[in-house]
């Protein structure tokens, strides 16, 4: 039975879909006005693994994330740069691709953007305003909070106490009859980029684009919507109290990720290590980041750093060791392990308990290679199949020559001497086999030998 902590009612419950069989996910995307960080990184993997764990699991899933391709930062960062709108949202938006595509993120089914919904969005403001839920002003319209009698409900949070903290997260604006009311549609402002309204021209507000399109793509009641937990609120409570204002049902379930430190501290612009993705991922393999995201548990705050990255590539390299070494030990056709699978199906169903459903790959690594030292070819053909099997749910490609780019310089150069270790064994040189030992084990090598090979991994 498959469970998930829901934002909304903070607790965790099973998971039921509007249809049967069917789930419908939507999440929020980035807004493309500069190069993707390690907090959209990790936001994006999360719902990765969500979607890639549903389809494993037998789920036919629709998946939506969107783009942010019109909002204030957009605007102003284009006015700096001297181009346009579309040309730097344009920019940014095929970099976050790019950035995704080298963590082996699964394109979403349907990648809207905010500018194409513009119509359906004035359709949702209006539909607000008819129901009395929002008034308009000379800079535009606004969601008016007390007309809905739970604001706040997602953040667990009444009005007086949102009202009591509301500096630190609202714009203030002597329009708004309240500091909690939100803009639904922005007036014309000289220079900004506008479309047609029943209000005059304009721009569309921040929330209401999710709405408009999880409410047109996913339909009334869809299963999961999800984002990083920053976007609790305001974006997503707000996004709540636009559909619920409309008599619309929304989602069903809420989902969202913890943040990222770096090092230790919160990443943040203001401490400097608001590090982009491709920087990192200039630097380890990518799917060091990926395992790093599944060995914390998704609703907890991340760690990130040098020393964990070093980590996560040690622990791929005894992935890719079992990988390699199963290609090569002509193991017979087999299904994966039941037992194996069952156990890792419960971690992750038990609110996408990825730290224990990697001890249960882990677990299975060591005994596919214990099977295959001892020659029991059923059995590691068996959990090598499972091993696959449970890395693929969790969009992780095995095996050194399967990294991108092929194996690296340095991989040939540590291969050349485990064999030269190996062939000094062989002829008797006893001296020279410890001594190339020994170097490798001052690289981080550790070797495993077998009767039948030697295997390889870093520590």
């Amino acid at each position: 039975m498959l469970r998930f902590t829901d934002s909304l009612t903070g607790t965790k419950g099973e998971f039921r879909p509007r249809d049967p069989g069917k789930v419908s996910v939507y999440w929020c995307g980035p807004t493309v006005y500069d190069a993707p960080h390690l907090g959209h990184a990790r936001s994006t993997l999360a719902f990765d693994v969500l979607v890639r764990y549903l389809r494993w699991s037998g789920w036919e899933v629709c998946a939506v994330s969107n783009i942010t391709d019109i909002d204030d930062n957009i605007i102003s960062r284009a006015a700096e740069a001297g181009t346009t709108e579309p040309e730097l949202s344009s920019r940014f938006e095929q970099v976050f691709i790019d950035e995704m595509d080298r963590l082996n993120i699964a394109h979403p089914d349907i990648r809207p953007r905010a500018t194409e919904y513009v119509e359906a969005m004035v359709a949702v403001v209006a539909e607000l305003v008819e129901q009395n839920m929002a008034y308009t002003t000379d800079s535009g319209v606004y969601f008016d909070v007390d007309q809905l009698d739970d604001y706040g409900a997602l953040v667990h949070r009444s009005l007086d106490e949102l009202r009591e903290g509301a500096g630190a997260r609202i714009d203030v604006d002597d329009d708004k009859g309240d500091p909690l009311d939100f803009a639904l549609w922005k007036a014309a402002k000289p220079g900004e980029p506008t479309w047609d309204s029943p209000w005059g021209p304009g721009r569309p507000g921040w929330h209401i684009e999710c709405v408009a399109m999880s409410l047109d793509l996913l339909g009334d009641g869809f299963d999961i919507h999800g984002g990083g937990d920053d976007l609790v609120f305001p974006h997503h409570e707000n996004e709540r109290a636009e559909a619920l204002g409309c008599n619309r049902a929304f989602a069903r379930h809420w989902i969202h990720n913890g943040m990222v430190q770096v090092d230790g501290e919160k990443m943040s612009k203001s401490l400097g290590n608001f590090t982009t993705l491709a920087n990192l991922l200039d630097h380890w393999d990518p799917r060091a980041l990926r395992l790093l995201v599944l060995q914390t548990h998704y609703r907890r705050t991340m760690e990130i750093g040098a020393e964990a990255l070093d980590g996560a590539v040690a622990a791929l390299d005894r992935l890719d060791a079992l990988a390699d070494r199963a290609a090569t030990a002509d193991l017979p056709d087999s299904e994966p392990d039941p037992d194996v699978t069952d156990r890792f199906r419960q971690a992750m169903d038990d609110d996408l308990g990825t730290p224990a459903a990697l001890a249960v790959v882990f677990d299975a690594v060591r005994d596919a290679n214990r099977a295959l030292d001892e020659g029991d070819s059923g059995r590691a053909a068996a959990l090598t199949k499972t091993v696959a099997s449970l890395t693929g749910a969790l969009g992780l490609v095995l095996g050194r020559t399967l990294r991108p780019g092929g194996a690296s310089e340095d991989d040939d150069e540590v291969e050349a001497l485990v064999v030269a270790r190996n062939a000094a064994r062989e002829a008797g040189d006893y001296d020279e086999a410890d001594r190339l030992r020994e170097e490798l084990s001052s690289r981080g090598i550790v070797l495993e030998d077998s009767a039948q090979d030697t295997t390889w991994h870093r520590a």
